[in-house]
């Protein structure tokens, strides 16, 4: 890309565009180890969820509330995300060539011309707050989404969750004021020691925070509300990141961060996923494979036929 460019892309995701925030960070640099030998040489957020990439999922239901520029952040053995939000003029004029229309319609999302996507790299696998430091330099001083590249919120990403933080963040703000909101689902009690867990200062759908605490004891948990891979942050939130320390794991915990800014005083709002907005994590193989089989067991398409065969299945195994 000439440098030119370069520049103009600075400046545009540096600035903001629009009143409301129409820009997400999506984390995708992970290694994927505990999905090992499916991810040696192909990025968890590609793997197929029914007949879509989760991290196509990720992206719809951001477009669906509204974001029009999407920051990727990178690494390693990743360049299967950007080949997939790019056009392809070749495979769609082979496929017009050979009439397959329905197979053309199939890229529509991919290839629309209303978002922009753009591709950072983080070159030390140095945990998820320094992904989200690796912004800095193209966000700027603008508020903006994170959604986690490999969590999708609500089966076919039929979710207005990020909508909802976004109208939430600019209620009654005032400017300078450092806020977040963070998204929650409760989770049963005995697996908090895996998540971060907020420290709830009231309850309901919408409730502020007190403090978070990154993968507490059963014991110490005060709540079994668990981060819900879905943040909007001021840009306030990279100077805390600057001053974390790395945590367990020796690894910049977003978390940490979060709670030092909430500690300093910023207004913090936790909203909970309603009882429809399921998430979708693919961090192991047992949740991969849920995942893949309820997505594609409600597919419009295949569905009908999938859950017949699937009982027929469950009785071969004495189920």
């Amino acid at each position: 890309m000439p440098v030119r460019a370069e520049v103009r892309i600075a400046i545009y995701l540096g600035q903001r565009v629009s009143m409301s925030i129409d820009l997400a960070v999506v984390p995708v640099a992970g290694l994927g180890t505990r999905l090992l030998p499916l991810t040696k040489s192909q990025p968890k957020e590609m793997l197929a969820v029914g007949r879509k990439p989760v991290a196509q999922y990720v992206t719809e239901e951001l477009a669906n509330s509204g974001i029009r520029r999407l920051l990727f952040i990178t690494g390693p053995g990743k360049a299967s995300i950007e080949n997939h939000f790019d056009i392809d003029g070749e495979l769609i004029a082979y496929l017009r060539r050979t009439g397959r229309e329905e197979e053309l319609a199939e890229l529509d999302f991919v290839h629309q011309e209303e978002m922009l996507y753009f591709y950072t790299r983080q070159r030390r696998q140095l945990g998820l707050g320094h992904a989200v430091l690796c912004a800095e330099p193209l966000v700027g001083d603008q508020a903006f989404v994170v959604a986690l590249g490999d969590s999708m919120i609500g089966r076919h990403a039929q979710s207005d969750i990020v909508k909802r933080m976004i109208a939430a963040f600019e209620r009654d703000k005032r400017p300078e004021e450092e806020r977040m909101v963070v998204a929650f689902e409760e989770v049963p009690r005995e697996e908090v020691c895996r998540y971060g867990i907020a420290i709830p200062e009231s309850s309901g759908q919408e409730f502020r925070l007190r403090g978070l605490i990154e993968k507490p004891s059963v014991e110490e948990a005060p709540s079994n509300l668990a981060v819900a891979a879905r943040y909007v942050f001021s840009p306030g939130i990279f100077r805390y990141l600057e001053a974390t320390k790395p945590g367990r794991g020796g690894e910049i915990q977003l978390t940490d961060a979060m709670d030092a800014m909430i500690k300093a005083g910023a207004t913090a709002i936790g909203i909970k996923l309603s009882a429809e907005e399921k998430r979708f994590d693919i961090g192991n193989f047992e949740s991969y494979f849920e995942s893949f089989l309820e997505f594609a067991l409600a597919d419009e398409r295949h569905g009908t036929a999938l859950r017949k065969r699937a009982r027929e299945i469950l009785k071969e195994f004495g189920e």
